[in-house]
């Protein structure tokens, strides 16, 4: 599994609740919520979310990425890899396990907060399924196992293995009280991974670009804001089980993905679609491929035919909502404008010189 083994191992801007009616938050009461992590990307998000909601917040994490500096959040500082006593004599409504990624981590956690804390909420990843070979997954699919469970080296092979165990360790200790979330790949302001900025951000500057696969084929993602109102609605009501957090199947595909972007920035982009036959004769996707050239992309065949299909049902049952695929193209791309210059090359997707070696390479076909 090429994308999550190898990607979401790089899984901050301010969260609005535009997208979920205020009946969805009506009289919370307020809860103190621990989060193991908190900084980083998705952090700072939930941290928002949850202050919008006059919750108590706790961070517990290294201190190497301080956080904003807010009023009232209270920060305990301590590894997951042994030195977490600074979590002792402490006790907390809800735990977000937001750094969770070996067994060992999440064991001590689980263990030493049992009793001390009512809801455990486990961030997870799509990553944990064994295989994408049909579209609509949905929780219930084969979870992906490990060769040596015994071994917590986390790579791009055994991350998806190791989040599932750590899956289980949540399930065995808290049951009902246990809550498991599977995001897709998370878009929105503070990706600092660029997967999905990569795109609207070519698209911005114009040209011929080339575009991987057709028009027609699926792209799907959540907004970093929509997954931490999600998070927002399992804490203040109390949600178990497992959900995978993703868009609608379906509702995005690479074309309309590239037209918004076009449609947003007022571009004047031409786009030059090239076959995963070609982009894999060119080492550019597949497993030669160097580097995370096409992000997110991914050809709809064989064994990851479904990976962009992800059932997301279940969770919008529950108060999953969506902002647009528009919204989230404007903002990220406003957030990217506003970064350090060291930032503004990006780590995912193709060099304006290579693009434009591929792209005479099929104009010379």
């Amino acid at each position: 599994m090429q994308f999550h083994r190898r990607d979401a191992l790089k899984i901050l801007g301010g969260a609005t609740l535009a997208t979920l009616a205020d009946s969805a938050f009506a009289k919370a009461k307020p809860l103190r919520v621990l989060i193991l992590g908190g900084t980083g990307f998705i952090g700072p998000h939930f941290v928002d979310a949850l202050i919008a909601g006059g919750h108590k917040i706790t961070l517990f994490n290294r201190g190497k990425r301080d956080p904003e500096a807010r009023e009232g959040i209270e920060q305990l500082l301590g590894d997951r890899d042994g030195q977490i006593d600074a979590l002792k004599g402490h006790d907390w409504d809800v735990v977000i396990d937001n750094s969770g990624y070996k067994p060992t981590q999440v064991r001590h956690t689980t263990e030493l907060l049992e009793g001390h804390i009512g809801q455990y909420i486990f961030i997870s990843s799509i990553a944990v399924y064994n295989d994408f070979a049909q579209a609509g997954i949905d929780e219930d699919h084969e979870l992906a196992t490990l060769k040596d469970p015994t071994n917590e080296t986390v790579t791009g092979e055994t991350y998806g293995g190791l989040k599932a165990l750590c899956e289980k360790i949540v399930e065995s200790v808290y049951r009902e009280r246990g809550t498991i979330i599977r995001p897709t790949y998370i878009a929105g302001p503070g990706d600092h991974t660029d997967r999905f900025t990569y795109w609207p951000w070519r698209v911005s500057k114009g040209g011929e670009m080339l575009a991987p696969g057709t028009p027609n084929d699926p792209f799907q993602y959540i907004d970093v804001r929509d997954l931490a109102d999600f998070i927002r609605v399992c804490v203040e009501k109390n949600v178990g089980g497992k959900y995978n957090l993703c868009g609608p199947q379906g509702a995005v595909t690479m074309g309309s993905l590239l037209e918004e972007s076009k449609r947003v920035t007022k571009a004047n982009t031409t786009f030059v679609w090239a076959s995963s036959e070609f982009l894999t004769a060119q080492e550019i996707i597949g497993e030669k491929a160097k580097g995370n050239l096409m992000p997110i992309w991914q050809p709809p065949v064989g064994k990851e035919a479904g990976l962009l299909l992800v059932s997301p049902a279940r969770a919008r049952k529950k108060g999953l909502k969506f902002r647009s695929l528009e919204t989230t193209i404007r903002d990220t791309l406003d957030w990217q404008k506003g970064r350090p210059e060291d930032k503004q090359v990006l780590k995912a997707g193709l060099t304006i010189e290579k693009e434009r070696e591929l792209l005479e390479k099929i104009e010379s076909k």
